[in-house]
């Protein structure tokens, strides 16, 4: 795009600079190059979900919403172990402010973040997979699709991304910690029941 010198000053004299925004991250950011700085890759993680876990985790969020009963306007974040079901969640009208809280409640409580699941109530962005990892989780779930970029970086970052649509789980990055079938022996978290 090109604009004359006059527009092109104006814009600079508009452009903003936020000190401590919350949300995203990316807010200020001039290059996509800034926004995709490098992720550790995550351990191989000793924790494996079935189709039913992911299910049954995504509709046990929504119990943890009593703000989204009232305002129907906000979001979810919860951090879903298996055996215990969901353990804390945080609501925000931000998806991004919910994910926050929920990584700092982990940390408050002492609960470790590698031996659970993250469900979200929203669309799995790049700075959605870039909060998990860096949180050290190495399973991300949510109600909504995720971007094709969230899907590569997760690729790269060893985070196991799945998804649920009409009642299907879709798994989009390392499905070895989802199971699609009975395992025999012992299994992670609490037994499945098979209809």
């Amino acid at each position: 795009m090109w604009v004359d010198a006059r527009t092109e000053a104006m814009l600079a004299s508009r452009r903003r600079a936020n000190l401590g925004p919350v949300g995203c991250g990316l807010c200020g950011i001039d290059s996509l190059q800034e926004a995709l700085r490098p992720l550790p890759t995550l351990p191989e993680a000793h924790i494996g979900l079935t189709i039913a876990d992911v299910k049954f985790a995504l509709g046990e969020l929504r119990d943890w919403q009593p703000l989204h009963d009232e305002t129907r306007a906000v979001h979810a974040a919860g951090f879903w172990r298996p055996g215990d079901g969901i353990l804390l969640a945080r609501e925000d009208v931000g998806r991004h402010n919910a994910l926050d809280k929920l990584i700092g409640a982990l940390a408050r409580e002492g609960l470790d973040p590698a031996l659970g699941a993250i469900a979200l109530t929203s669309r799995i962005s790049v700075e959605m997979v870039q909060k998990t990892v860096m949180a050290g989780c190495p399973i991300l779930l949510a109600v909504s699709a995720p971007t094709a970029r969230a899907v590569r970086i997760a690729e790269a970052a060893n985070l196991t991304l799945a998804s649920t649509s009409r009642g299907d789980v879709h798994v989009f990055t390392h499905p070895r910690r989802i199971l699609t079938r009975r395992r025999e022996g012992p299994r992670f978290g609490r037994p499945q029941q098979h209809r």
